[in-house]
Parts: structure tokens; sequence; C-alpha cells
């Protein structure tokens, strides 16, 4: 599975907005538990907005500005749009329209939120609902990092939020010192590229990223892209796709851990619609929720301060996308599904699979009785292994057989 590599990471939002933000834990206590879905290595919360509609939002690292990404949702809150801004977006096309509302409630279980300032998208660019086969209505940054220390449980689907002077550190977490620049937090760690050629590299932990490693080649850094590697649509940003490289490097390390043969996407850089946006951070790349999601991870921004701690899928290997397909789910309960994009000299294109294809069904399961992580489960499992599908093209009935494979 490949979609939404880079979709949140490179989500770049030049905004200034006036705003008296305010989170706060209901009933005057210090810690809060929240139950959290995981879907593609992101973090999706439930929250509502106004006192009125309850939504799910990712939380995300990578981004200032809280997002409501349908401005349909923006009418029935009735949200006052102080201005209107052009955004300067990541992928192939030109920048995107949205609009300011301010002093808008935001809710989540024992907290509250007002005096906010959102940035509401005119058209739903991202097609967050679509891409991760659930309702997922916009994304929620650094507000919420800025006032807590966060912990988040990938395991046990759970977030905790602690107020910072109640914080202490546990002795099981490993620390590391983390730089909080333009609101956004970033890490120094070791990258081996390839054998003997070894580099400190600056990396934005990111949270709304499933993918595990990007690193950028045009920044400044010795960074190069592997001799062996592909070409791929590795994400979506606001202004469309974003098109690369996929390779593997050596290993990166985290304090006590090291990862070999990490799955790393390298982007072109005319997939940016604004070529500054990586040497304005002057970063080499982001870690992303492939890597993040192996640990139970506190982020301390007010202290700069990330602590991590090994789950059991700390030895999970890196593969990537072995059957060449990017499904799309759609619908009003999500449940058709249609190819939206195929690798070339992947499995399902050397059996004919074509974009616009809808599934009907996988392995002898009828499609529209799964959801869409279940249906990447099938796409994504070993190499070699044989995977039966039936689909529907022009009124006509097609059955094919793809082989998985790891192609990197």
């Amino acid at each position: 599975m490949r979609f939404l590599t880079t979709l949140f990471s490179l989500l770049i939002v030049s905004l200034s907005v006036r705003a008296q933000l305010g989170f706060t834990l209901t009933n005057n206590r210090h810690r809060v538990e929240i139950p959290i879905e995981i879907c593609s290595n992101l973090i999706i919360i439930p929250l509502v907005l106004n006192n009125a509609l309850p939504l799910k939002f990712i939380l995300d690292t990578g981004v200032r500005t809280t997002i409501l990404t349908d401005k349909s949702l923006g009418e029935i809150l009735n949200l006052n749009y102080i201005r209107q801004y052009s955004i300067a977006g990541v992928g192939n096309e030109k920048n995107v329209e949205a609009f300011v509302a301010n002093n808008v409630i935001i809710d989540l279980a024992g907290v509250h939120g007002t005096g906010h300032a959102i940035l509401v998208l005119a058209e739903d660019y991202l097609q967050l609902r679509n891409y991760l086969g659930m309702d997922v209505h916009g994304i929620l940054g650094y507000e919420l990092f800025s006032r807590f220390v966060i912990e988040i449980n990938y395991e046990q689907k759970k977030l905790t939020l602690t107020l910072p002077k109640y914080y202490k550190p546990r002795k099981s977490f490993t620390a590391f010192d983390i730089e909080v620049k333009d609101t956004k937090p970033y890490i120094c760690v070791p990258i081996e590229l390839r054998a003997g050629s070894i580099i400190e590299a600056k990396l934005l932990l990111d949270t709304g990223a499933s993918h595990g490693l990007l690193l950028e080649p045009n920044s400044d850094g010795p960074i190069f892209v592997p001799e062996k590697n592909m070409s791929s649509i590795i994400g979506r940003g606001l202004g469309g796709t974003i098109s690369g490289k996929i390779g593997r490097i050596n290993s990166i390390i985290l304090g006590k851990y090291k990862f070999e043969d990490v799955i790393t996407s390298f982007p072109n850089p005319d997939s940016y619609s604004d070529s500054s946006v990586v040497n304005r951070n002057l970063r080499q790349g982001t870690l992303g929720g492939e890597i993040l999601s192996r640990f139970t991870t506190v982020y301390n921004m007010p202290e700069q301060k990330l602590y991590i701690k090994k789950n059991s899928t700390i030895r999970r290997k890196f593969n990537y996308d072995m059957s060449g397909l990017t499904i799309k789910a759609s619908g009003t309960n999500l449940r058709r599904y249609n190819v939206s994009d195929i690798r070339e000299d992947s499995g399902a294109a050397k059996v004919g699979i074509q974009i616009g294809d809808e599934l009907i069904s996988i392995n002898g399961l009828l499609a529209k009785e799964l959801d869409l992580t279940t249906i990447n489960g099938y796409f994504n499992t070993k190499p070699k292994k044989q995977v039966r599908i039936v689909v529907l093209r022009n009124n006509q009935i097609l059955k094919k057989t793809i082989i998985l494979e790891n192609p990197i």
C-alpha cells in the first residue's frame, strides 16, 4: 500500500492567524486519556466542533493550524469566515484556496478548547475519507502539542494528555532532545545511506505521515537516491500527487534501536509548488508513522523532549506496496472500491488491471463487506502470495490473480 506516504508531512500552510488559543482539561484534572483509532500508521482522534458536530481528525505534529477539509461541514457549523487565503501546498497542481474561521470551540474527551482559528479548505483536496476508507474530517496539530505532554500508545490505541508541570519522565523510556522550530519538532539521528556513508540527519517528527522515512536529495546535506530504486507516486499533498523514488537505506538509529534496510521515499524536486519548502526549514527529511508506530511515544514540546519505548512491532520488516494497486473508497458507507492508480511493472499491471476497475471480490469475499484497511491488508501480506480478485469494467466481470512481490 503506497497511498498517503507523504500526505501530511508535506502539508505546508503559509498562514498567520491571530487568535486567543486555549485548551484546558475539564474538572481540574491534570491528566486525561482519550481512545484513538490507528489507520495506516495515522492517529485518528474524535472531537466535537462548536458543541454541535462530532468529527474525526488526524493528530499531526507537522501541522501548525487546525484544518477542516470539507467546507460543507463549516456551513453546518455556521463558521464565521474572516478572510480567504491561497495556500502553497505540495503536489503537482497550483495553489489551493482556503478560508479562516475564528472563535471555534474544539472539544475532546476531557479537554475543552475555545477561541481557536481554523483553516477550512474550499474543496476537499485531500480526500482523506476516500484514501483512508473511514470518515476523517480534518487535521489537528500544534495547538494541542503546545499545551500538553502527549503520549501516543499505538498498540493500546490510547492518547494521554498531561499538563507539563505534572509530567514525570519514566525510566523505561529513552529520552531525546528535540528542537521545536516554527511550531514543528525536529530530531537529529544517524542515518547510513549505504555502507560507510553515515550522516547526522535533521528530521521532522511527523505523526501525520504514514511512511517510515523520507529524505530530501536537494536538502542541505549529502543525501542521494540509492542506485537500486524505482519511480512511484509517493503520496498526496494539498496540490495533488507527489512523485519521486523509492529505495532502501542501510540503517537509521534511534538511541539504542537500529532499523536496517529501511524503505525510504525520495521526492522529486518538481513535486513541490514551492521549491523553498525544504530549505526554509533546514531539514533533511521526515520521520513518520511506519517507524514511530513501533514505539509508545511521548512528545513534550514545551520542554523540547521526546521519549520512546518499544512495542511488540519493533522487529516488523519494512515492505512496500506488493500489489502495485492504490484503491480508493467511495459511496455513502465507503464500501465501493475502485482502482485509482497502478504502479508500472507491478503484479497488478502484469495481469491487466486498469485504473477505474471496480473491485467486486477478493479471495472469494465480497468487497462491499470489507473495509479498506482489510482490503489493503490482502494486497500486502507476503511476497509470492496469490490474491484472487474479481473486478467490474464497462459492465464486464473480469477475474484476475495477482502475485504479490516486494518491488524494492
